[in-house]
């Protein structure tokens, strides 16, 4: 069976890291035709995903540093 919009769209908001809460609200968002808040909300969750991506390129900066200085070691 194909799936709904509805169920195609939560896959989404899952896959893309949303929590049961932000999922939630986003419907109730979405009921309401509350498109800006829609907006606001994703947004928001992509800020926090590239806020985590630049943590953890500073950490693979680090350890790249720390491979070099020991392979200097040679």
């Amino acid at each position: 069976m194909k799936p709904t919009p509805k169920q195609l769209l939560l896959r989404n908001l899952r896959d893309a890291g949303c929590d049961e809460t932000a999922i939630q609200q986003y419907f109730r968002l979405e009921e309401t035709g509350n498109v800006k808040g829609q907006l606001c909300l994703l947004f928001r969750h992509r800020a926090v995903l590239l806020d985590r991506l630049h943590q953890d390129q500073n950490k693979i900066d680090c350890l790249d540093y720390l491979i070099y200085q020991t392979e200097q070691k040679k």
